[in-house]
């Protein structure tokens, strides 16, 4: 295998100057970019964010050498990174300080533009790029977002000590199969899965990552000068397999999570790509938990520095070197554990769901739509249709029957699906409404799933 050299640990010597971090396009196109360029770039964001004297610093990049570099060089200076997917105005408003900086390789509104930064700025010094300041594990700041069960993101902080733990576990039992290939990811590595097996875990092993995700299915199709580690999500894969019959693709690999993968994809998978995905369980809390080849059956296996047992509300419990806390962390899944170790999930038992992939609170969904001024009360549930999708019921007070008292629903529902981009992703914003006058409850007053989900199984004209 080859040499492990992680975000905390290497040096500027760790690698020749010519070895090939990460490639455009496929392996074949040969463009590429090296170590060399990997420490000259750096040491350029570093001059910038030395300059820049700001508190804070936002990190968002599609690309993800662009989101290496940048990610190396803060920690490099000492900073908190907080890395998050949204770009929305209001959502960077609510996680940004006064003195701070968004980093990004997007259009948005009061950034710096990572591209310019490194392509404006004078190659630097050979002493500048090859004396890089070190980093410590333990002291770095990373924050990640995820839903909260109070409907508000939360940040969940993190650092690279844990991070690096988990490679290390990952490339004790998957090593080979990642340096035996070059690695292509469909994923944000805004999130902890894509942080670790699209970014950290590239970078750690030497292994060339593809510089951009992939967004099409047919991108697959180019992809047959192989081998290839994929790292996707079951949505993306389920996507694939339904678009596709069969890919050109050698001796590939493939790591799917944020979400279960229905027995039924994994085997149109195999049949598509020539191989079974091997199925992650974690979160941002927790990291990974389990894996699972789902022709080997549906149970979990434990990873093997995680103890994990059944809570007294019949939910997961999980403690591991990458948990911080010494009790474990209690997970909302509910949970069957066997005699063997291995368990069944049952289910979530809080209101956090995941539409392709995106965790989302219904809760933060609903205290959106109320901070609109125009909603009484509102419930939002998820329903499974060719894909799951969020649907709303509204109850409009006094100053949402106001406006729109002559309004078509058509209409309504664009308004609060405008409203509700300023602070979403849109594939979490509900795609079906119901303006009623009260909700559906019993005697108890208690709101149940199904009433609500009977309002939608009368198709509207107007659904957008």
């Amino acid at each position: 295998m080859t040499e492990v050299y992680s975000i905390s640990h290497f040096k500027a010597d760790s690698r020749s100057d010519d070895t090939i971090l990460c490639y455009e396009g496929k392996w074949s196109d040969g463009v590429y970019k090296t170590w060399k360029d990997f420490l000259v770039d750096s040491a350029r964001m570093r001059s910038f964010i030395k300059s820049a004297g700001a508190d804070g610093w936002v990190l968002h990049c599609e690309d993800y050498w662009y989101f290496l570099v940048t990610f190396v060089a803060l920690l490099q200076c000492g900073k908190e990174v907080s890395l998050t997917q949204s770009t929305a105005p209001e959502f960077l408003s609510e996680i940004r300080g006064e003195n701070s900086v968004v980093l990004t390789d997007q259009a948005v509104p009061d950034s710096s533009f990572i591209p310019d930064i490194i392509e404006k700025s004078p190659v630097p010094d050979e002493r500048d790029f090859r004396n890089a300041p070190a980093i410590s594990a333990d002291d770095t700041r990373i924050l990640m977002y995820t839903s909260g069960s109070t409907g508000k993101p939360k940040a969940v902080p993190q650092r690279m000590t844990e991070f690096e733990l988990d490679n290390a576990f990952i490339i004790s039992k998957w090593g080979m199969e990642f340096t035996s290939r070059r690695l292509v990811a469909t994923v944000s590595q805004h999130h902890i899965y894509g942080f670790l097996f699209a970014v950290s875990l590239p970078f750690t092993l030497g292994v060339p990552f593809r510089r951009k995700r992939i967004v099409y299915t047919e991108e697959f199709r180019r992809l047959s000068d192989g081998p290839y580690m994929i790292i996707t999500t079951p949505a993306f894969l389920k996507r694939t397999v339904d678009a596709e019959t069969c890919l050109p693709m050698k001796d590939c690999f493939i790591f799917t999570s944020g979400g279960l993968l229905l027995p039924e994809v994994a085997a149109k998978t195999n049949s598509v790509f020539g191989a079974w995905p091997l199925e992650v369980y974690g979160s941002t809390e927790t990291s990974g938990i389990a894996w699972r080849q789902s022709k080997n059956g549906l149970e979990w296996i434990p990873f093997d520095n995680a103890k994990i047992w059944k809570g007294e509300d019949g939910c997961l419990v999980i403690v591991s070197p990458y948990i911080k806390n010494p009790d474990g962390f209690a997970t909302a899944d509910l949970v069957d554990i066997l005699d063997d170790g291995r368990f069944l999930l049952k289910g979530r038992a809080d209101s956090i769901v995941k539409i392709e992939e995106k965790r989302i609170s219904l809760t933060e969904v609903e205290n959106r739509l109320v901070q609109s001024g125009l909603v009484q009360t509102v419930k939002v549930i998820a329903i499974e249709g060719r894909r799951q999708y969020l649907a709303a019921a509204v109850v409009l007070n006094d100053a949402g029957k106001k406006k729109f008292k002559e309004t078509r629903k058509l209409e309504m529902n664009r308004y609060f699906h405008d409203f509700l981009m300023q602070y979403l992703e849109n594939v979490v914003i509900p795609k079906r409404w119901r303006f009623v006058d009260s909700l559906p409850s019993d005697v108890q007053g208690k709101i149940h799933k199904d009433d609500v989900k009977a309002l939608f199984d009368v198709p509207s004209s107007e659904e957008v």
